[in-house]
């Protein structure tokens, strides 16, 4: 939800997302922030964010919600996860990371799993670069590529 703005933070995101091979499909997508936020509560708000997540999402879609309840990973566990996925033919896995005041009720019915980076909270730029490195961390390790160290 939201664009990031930091070219910094654009510009790691690029370097991570280029090195992923092709067959990865690896996509971002960013959606614009609700209109008239502020004029909403944090509830109605979520709702909306919610239908414009719903959007993007096809029945067939695992989604795994970046929400601070979730399970947490290393790096080998997400790795892992990912080969599953990749073992059981899932056609997309949208990872999502929420507006400010986290998900509605109906995105969490919705997803399949919740995924913690950190106790810490971070802002949603960061947090996209970070679970973006960790998809190419993945990629690497399930290579068996020398770029993660345990």
């Amino acid at each position: 939800m939201g664009k990031t703005d930091d070219k910094e933070i654009k510009n790691l995101m690029a370097y991570y997302q280029i090195r992923l091979p092709k067959y990865w499909n690896f996509e971002i997508i960013e959606i614009p922030d609700v209109k008239n936020a502020k004029n909403l509560s944090p509830d109605l708000l979520k709702k909306e964010e919610a239908k414009l997540f719903m959007h993007h999402l096809e029945s067939s879609d695992w989604v795994m919600l970046l929400d601070e309840k979730g399970k947490q990973y290393t790096s080998r566990e997400f790795a892992a996860k990912i080969d599953t996925w990749q073992n059981n033919s899932v056609k997309k896995v949208a990872i999502i990371v929420g507006g400010a005041y986290g998900f509605a009720d109906e995105m969490y019915q919705r997803a399949q799993e919740k995924l913690s980076l950190s106790k810490m909270t971070f802002t949603h730029q960061m947090i996209r670069l970070f679970i973006t490195e960790q998809i190419y961390r993945a990629d690497q390790i399930l290579q068996g590529k020398p770029y993660h160290n345990d």
